[in-house]
């Protein structure tokens, strides 16, 4: 665990279901210390599902194996936002937007908005989906959105990432999870999302000095 004192703050801000969405997420993480000086927070946002249909997911083993995966990594809230100079937005794609779970979670920042308070953060996002072209950048750009409406600097992939001429897209990292969410992300994927992290972290890193 890298020391948060006096550390470049990256915060990653996930929803996952079935877990995927949350690889991608500690990928992310990853890269982000691999930046001499950075530390990533890893944070989920609350569940908002319905309690009956709740507890018919409860039945999967998928949901449950992957809801322990997650056990570890808390719950984030608004004054989480505050104290990191980075934000990264993680969802699975529903219906080529983000998951209402995340987008709760964004949607109640507008009293920072007001302030102003995440002005010159930098932020990225990544993102699942179900199939190839199942609103992957749709997903990507709707989370990209929220970011300019509160001023800040928007970090994507660059084309001297090795993999972006063949693999992926560049306004963020994403995966595919396959109909039945069981097709964990690539190797590919986990290190595009690598790479994001850790560009966003140097990006943040520079800012800050």
């Amino acid at each position: 665990m890298i020391s948060l004192v006096g550390a470049t703050k990256i915060l990653i801000v996930f929803y996952s279901l079935y877990g995927n969405t949350a690889k991608l997420a500690r990928a992310v993480a990853a890269g982000v210390e691999e930046v001499p000086g950075c530390a990533a927070i890893l944070k989920r946002v609350p569940e908002t599902i319905p309690r009956e249909t709740l507890q018919q997911l409860e039945k999967s083993p998928a949901y449950q194996k992957a809801q322990g995966e997650m056990r570890d990594i808390p719950l984030a809230n608004l004054d989480d936002l505050l104290d990191v100079d980075g934000v990264v937005f993680g969802s699975p794609s529903h219906f080529g937007n983000a998951a209402a779970q995340l987008k709760q979670f964004i949607d109640a920042t507008v009293p920072l908005w007001v302030k102003g308070q995440l002005a010159g953060k930098v932020g990225g996002v990544f993102c699942t989906s179900g199939s190839l072209h199942g609103g992957n950048e749709g997903t990507l750009i709707s989370l990209l959105l929220p970011l300019l409406h509160h001023g800040m600097i928007i970090v994507g992939r660059t084309y001297e990432d090795y993999s972006l001429a063949d693999w992926g897209t560049p306004y963020g990292a994403s995966s595919t999870s396959g109909p039945n969410h069981d097709q964990p992300p690539a190797e590919q994927d986990l290190a595009v999302a690598k790479a994001l992290g850790k560009r966003i972290a140097t990006v943040a890193q520079k800012l800050k000095g």
